[in-house]
């Protein structure tokens, strides 16, 4: 996937607004509409949908988090936001952000403070507010940035995969979503039953159309679905709704959903990273 393109039109986009020595975020909205910058989304991949916003949204804050002016980091934190806003995924993608460039986020909003930009510490309030941010550890502005990606993408199957466990824990839903509906019907056996019977009904008529008028009961005749058939669709359907669910929470159709203990639970949370995010909010409440 070569984003280089998107990012190169990201860079433009910043470029022409720190020409007009701007700092409003009107300003801003005016240049992204003249540049019909919405449709950067138009050339979006279709696979890797969660890599390709990451990889946008990750681009953002390397603006917004560099070792330029306040004004040249400035539009990075707006675009991050209509990036999020316009984006064609719903539900939308979350702005991944690691607790560094939290800390380096925090930074931004105390200086944008001190020099009289009271519309950042708003708007960040609002990203925080609406739940734009998902926070975490890894540092994607490193130099492995795949590699991050993909064991950030590691951890959040982890966190699904342990909320799978504990939903499924002491209940019947696993064994109904391992159920194989065709062994439980009996489905060969019916659909055999199902022709054998329509077979019979055939030859039975057959047999007494030599010696009495059955033109009234033809309709039974009728080339109707067999049972074994419906059956059949019903099947097909259960499979394609377990297929569904196993994509949507990771689960295989080999797992076994376990109990988990809860001492587990706390392998998803830290005071350092709680405290970070709550120092950063209590800022912008200030």
């Amino acid at each position: 996937m070569d984003l280089a393109p998107f990012k190169l039109d990201i860079d433009e986009l910043l470029d022409d607004y720190a020409k007009e020595n701007c700092t409003s975020f009107t300003d801003f909205k005016r240049v992204w509409m003249a540049k019909k910058f919405s449709y950067i989304f138009e050339g979006r991949p279709k696979t890797n949908s969660g890599v390709f916003m990451q990889s946008l949204f990750l681009h953002c804050i390397g603006h917004m988090t560099s070792q330029s002016s306040l004004l040249q980091r400035l539009p990075g934190l707006y675009c991050l936001y209509c990036l999020y806003e316009c984006q064609p995924y719903k539900p939308h993608y979350k702005i991944y952000l690691s607790l560094e460039e939290s800390k380096k986020l925090k930074d931004f909003v105390i200086e944008a403070k001190q020099n009289g930009l009271a519309l950042v510490p708003a708007l960040v309030k609002r990203m925080l507010d609406k739940g734009m941010f998902l926070f975490g550890f890894i540092n994607l502005l490193g130099d492995n940035e795949a590699k991050e990606v993909d064991e950030m993408n590691a951890s959040q199957n982890k966190r699904v995969k342990f909320a799978c466990d504990k939903l499924f824990a002491n209940t019947q839903i696993g064994s109904y979503t391992h159920t194989d509906l065709g062994v439980e019907f009996e489905l060969d056996s019916i659909k055999k039953l199902s022709m054998d019977y329509a077979k019979a009904k055939e030859s039975a008529f057959a047999e007494a159309s030599q010696t009495v008028d059955v033109e009234d009961a033809k309709h039974i005749l009728q080339n109707d679905k067999l049972l074994g058939d419906k059956v059949e669709e019903i099947v097909k359907e259960w499979d394609a709704q377990k297929e569904e669910f196993y994509q949507k929470t990771g689960v295989s159709p080999h797992d076994e959903l376990a109990v988990v203990d809860n001492d587990e639970s706390g392998e998803f949370h830290d005071e350092n990273e709680t405290d970070a995010f709550d120092e950063l909010e209590q800022l912008l409440l200030e």
